[in-house]
């Protein structure tokens, strides 16, 4: 037999502490051979399963199903932690091998025909088997999981979609690789004094770490795509010509003739998505996505968004005057340009709020940003965060903390992976290596947080870059709090536009005063921030927020638009933008925060498909659910927190999530407080 499978420390029990994959054993070329072990082994429990001669009930078939697969699933979220963690060309090489296999084991599970009609005949008679209410919930989930993947299909109809799948994932797997590709590969160098002209002492830093990192010499300083590095110098940077390279830079990821254009990519994913939605009966797949959304109709999310498009696009032209005077005064050209925005916008802040962000910067020291979230969790659910060391992490920069509850136990495990490096995908994100759930006794959750920071001695953040770094927490707790009985169920398995609530919502603690007094203490001198300075950072908290939503919304409809097209129509992605740009009205010198040539939210994989617009959905919960503090008079209110933690962080997927917010605040959410969040009305009092 081959040494690979006999010795393949990925099919082993992983006696490591708590459970932690194996990572200084793990082989790129381990994977392909684990996984051809273990996907057999799945679907012979499936079958097992299918073929019982008891009659169905909810033990023998769903719990059993929610119970199968284990080995799968820590091998796969092993797999899908590195590959966008920390990546390499082999195990890229073994990512496009897979994608198809997987996405065909899971068109086996799903198509299982003999398993399904258990499944069905359980869902049918769901009202008479008298089951607890997350039993219940469990067999509508998994019941509607299997009908959403073709379980209903007629058997030609069926083959065909197992094609489908494959080729997207196929396709998606692609798609991130080349973003990444374009990442990796570009550097604008810093050579002459003249280049470093208006950039505060910690880019510089970062700059130079940034070329340590990928091997130059020594003093050498380079600006990459990463936005802890290209937003702060597209702030900064008075050179105008260097500004424009890196904006041009950032916003053609992905479109460049050749091996890693995504442009065709896209135009096969949507044309193939046209066609799922065919096979399901739906118009469009913006209407298959949204059947199981909140929002459940494409007409909900336009009303949403068409609340904010035209209000933010007529408060930032009335924010352009103001740029447009600022570049008349600077010497600078007009009519201002895109890459022209956020340098402008930060004079102009300068100016009207006497606050600075090389300023504010050494207040925001990321040690000390991640003890204020845990300082925050720990006061809102009595959790405690302690770091243990010398246990191997997939990454150096990578760290690990043990999650107690209030009376000491063990309840999960998180790793903050906070810096940038080119073997990882930009952007911010959580996952798992182990989700939590009441199997076997209990599964302890381990989540991971991914931030790219730029790395520096100390590293410090703009006041963006912490609420990233709560945002992201705000998903790891909601991973490590989850519980519940059954793994379909947990963390954030929840609906695509409730997901965003836990996350978004978490932020606000970051602009707490309480919270600012204490862990916003100088780098240097460790004074606290100066009351005069947190006082004119809340004030400019509604500054620039039309740019903002202009930038985040102009992407969310164009989202819209493109995967509302009905099945058979052929798309030129380039084209397609364009055009959608035009009939928006998107002003050029705001432009987008994604392009479609590298929004990965669209086409790295198929979550936020026809889902952009989640973000501003969750906003409306967040900024409401927040006000529940507010209108306690106290943002560490026990009762709130009790309420919050038990509807929202740790119920999972065991609510319809409209009453699960219905129950966390007493009533349906508003829309105003979301509104008056991004400046568009007036903030009300409390």
């Amino acid at each position: 037999m081959n040494d690979t499978l006999v010795n393949n420390p990925l099919l082993a029990d992983w006696d490591t502490p708590y459970g932690l994959p194996p990572f200084d054993k793990v082989q790129p070329a381990l994977f392909a051979p684990a996984f051809a072990q273990a996907l057999p082994a799945h679907l012979a429990e499936l079958d097992a399963i299918a073929s019982s001669g008891e009659t169905p009930d909810f033990d023998n078939t769903i719990a059993a199903f929610d119970r199968s697969g284990r080995l799968v699933s820590r091998l796969s979220l092993l797999f899908e932690n590195l590959t966008s963690s920390e990546t390499s060309p082999a195990l890229q090489a073994v990512e496009l091998e897979l994608a198809p296999t997987l996405a065909g084991h899971r068109n086996a599970i799903y198509l299982h025909d003999k398993l399904f009609a258990r499944i069905d005949v359980l869902h049918a008679r769901r009202d008479a088997l008298d089951l607890q209410p997350e039993q219940l919930r469990l067999l509508e989930r998994i019941h509607l999981d299997f009908v959403r993947a073709g379980a209903k299909l007629p058997e030609a109809a069926k083959a065909r979609y197992g094609q489908l799948m494959e080729r997207m994932a196929e396709l998606e797997a692609r798609f991130a690789q080349n973003v990444l590709a374009d990442e990796a590969a570009f550097a604008l160098p810093l050579r002459e004094k003249a280049d470093f002209a208006g950039l505060p002492d910690y880019l510089v830093a970062a700059a130079r770490n940034a070329a340590a990192q990928r091997g130059l010499p020594e003093g050498s300083h380079i600006i990459t795509l990463s936005p802890s590095l290209a937003e702060p110098f597209l702030s900064f940077s008075s050179r105008r010509d260097l500004r424009e390279a890196l904006w041009r830079a950032r916003v053609s990821r992905g479109a460049h003739p050749g091996e890693h254009d995504n442009r065709p990519i896209a135009s096969e994913l949507v044309s193939l998505r046209q066609e799922q939605a065919r096979l399901h009966g739906y118009p469009s797949f913006a209407h298959y996505q949204l059947a199981d959304r909140m929002a459940g109709t494409p007409d909900a999310v336009s009303a949403l968004l068409e609340k904010v498009w035209e209000p933010a696009k007529a408060k930032a032209a009335v924010d352009r005057e103001a740029l447009t005077e600022m570049a008349k005064s600077l010497g600078e050209p007009v009519p201002i340009a895109a890459w022209d925005w956020r340098y402008l916008a930060e004079k102009v802040r300068q100016q009207r709020f006497s606050l600075d962000d090389a300023e504010l910067k050494p207040y925001f020291r990321l040690e000390n940003m991640i003890a204020a979230m845990f300082d925050c969790a720990t006061r809102l659910f009595g959790i405690r965060f302690e770091e243990r060391h010398s246990v191997p992490l997939h990454h150096p920069d990578a760290r690990l903390w043990e999650v107690h509850d209030a009376a000491g136990k063990l309840i999960g495990l998180f790793i903050g992976d906070n810096f940038a490096r080119p073997s990882k995908r930009s952007g911010a994100w959580m996952h798992v290596f182990r989700n939590q759930s009441g199997h076997g006794g209990g599964t302890l959750p381990i989540v991971i947080n991914n931030n790219n920071f730029a790395k520096a001695q100390p590293t410090l953040l703009s006041f963006e870059d912490v609420r990233t770094l709560f945002h992201e927490f705000g998903h790891g707790l909601h991973g490590l709090l989850s519980l519940v009985n059954y793994e379909r169920l947990s963390g954030t398995q929840v609906l695509q536009d409730f997901v965003e609530l836990p996350s978004q919502l978490f932020e606000h603690w970051a602009q707490e005063e309480a919270v600012l007094q204490r862990f916003a203490t100088h780098v240097t001198t460790g004074e606290p921030m100066p009351a005069a300075l947190r006082e004119r950072l809340k004030r400019a908290r509604r500054f620039n927020q039309a740019w903002e939503t202009v930038m985040y919304t102009g992407p969310a409809l164009i989202d819209m638009a493109l995967h509302s097209l009905p099945h058979g129509t052929q798309v030129d992605i380039a084209a397609f933008e364009t055009e959608q740009q035009r009939i928006l009205g998107i002003p050029e010198d705001i432009g987008q925060r994604h392009y479609l040539s590298h929004f990965q939210h669209l086409f790295g994989g198929p979550y936020y498909a026809a889902g952009y617009y989640v973000y501003m959905w969750a906003e409306v919960l967040d900024a409401d659910g927040y006000d529940a503090f507010l209108e306690a008079g106290d943002p560490f209110h026990e009762e709130t927190a009790k309420r919050l933690l038990r509807h929202v962080y740790s119920a999972g997927n065991t609510q319809d999530p409209t009453l699960a917010y219905r129950a966390f605040r007493g009533r349906d959410p508003r829309v105003e407080p979301m509104l008056a969040k991004r400046g568009l009305i007036a903030a009300p009092a409390h």
